[in-house]
């Protein structure tokens, strides 16, 4: 195939084992990990967890990646159509709220390939980087239940030093637009479980406060109300960021500076506590 999956509209040629585009990927998926995840959002995880499927390979090049062994590196295991469907059904008989692909945009094929021959009962997730393009996205309406996806920059130049993408706002601005627009208000059963919406996801990052208001700014001007926005706590410095100013946690000045002024544009926002920016919680890609 020549892929135009992600904004980086690489046109490169991808076969089944190896692509050429920034990905480096081919067209067969390749997972790293498929396991219940218990750590994303209460209304994700609940008490039995978010059945998680993490991919390999990614479109964007965030420096600061906490799965940089299998979003820089691509560490990972092949699959077919076949063998991935049989992952999401073990993960659902799991007894797991939902389906989450985490990182799936450069294997949109094969996904909704193995969907065809599985469907789940349970809801699926898209858990992404936002960095997605509105005709892309298109491809997942009426098979996509939740979106999960980062709004991470406004400045390009955020974008670019950290994410080596300078245009990251404009695609992923715009890809919100879309996944809202797809699932509408927020639907929860009776547990507080979502059974359908959009969670938009900001990590805070060290220095990079003034940022963060812009980017809460603009969910409060374009985002309907009632829709969740977690401000995550999790940043922990990898030893494979070499950006000065990034090699430390975020102060609790820095975060509660985001969190409050999430308070003050009345957003409906889910907040972290420290402890969550630990290694521990970095998921084990062995492969299983």
């Amino acid at each position: 195939m020549i892929c135009t999956l992600c904004p980086r509209m690489c046109r490169a040629e991808r076969n089944e084992e190896r692509g050429e585009g920034f990905c480096r990927m081919g067209t067969d998926a390749v997972v790293a990990r498929a396991a219940p995840h218990l750590w994303e959002e209460p209304c994700i995880s609940g008490t039995k967890g978010s059945g998680t499927v993490f991919f390999s390979g990614c479109s964007l090049g965030c420096a600061y990646c906490q799965n940089h062994s299998i979003s820089h590196e691509r560490q990972g295991r092949p699959v077919t159509d076949e063998e991935l469907a049989q992952l999401i059904r073990g993960l659902e008989e799991k007894g797991a709220h939902n389906i989450s692909f985490v990182t799936g945009t450069h294997f949109i094929p094969a996904i909704l390939a193995a969907l065809k021959l599985y469907r789940p009962r349970v809801p699926v997730v898209w858990n992404t980087g936002g960095y997605e393009t509105v005709q892309t996205l298109r491809l997942l309406e009426g098979t996509v239940d939740i979106y999960l996806p980062d709004l991470k920059h406004v400045s390009p130049r955020l974008g670019k030093v950290l994410c080596d993408a300078p245009d990251y706002f404009e695609f992923a601005s715009a890809a919100v637009l879309e996944m809202l627009r797809q699932t509408g208000c927020p639907v929860y059963d009776e547990n507080g479980i979502m059974r359908r919406g959009t969670v938009i996801r900001h990590l805070v990052l060290p220095g990079c406060t003034g940022d963060s208001l812009k980017v809460l700014d603009w969910i409060a001007e374009h985002v309907p109300d009632g829709t969740p926005v977690s401000i995550m706590r999790q940043y922990t410095p990898i030893a494979e960021c070499r950006i000065r100013g990034m090699d430390r946690r975020v102060t609790d000045a820095e975060y509660d500076r985001v969190a409050d002024h999430a308070l003050v544009l009345g957003l409906n926002a889910l907040t972290q506590e420290k402890e969550s920016a630990q290694e521990s919680y970095i998921p084990n890609f062995d492969m299983r």
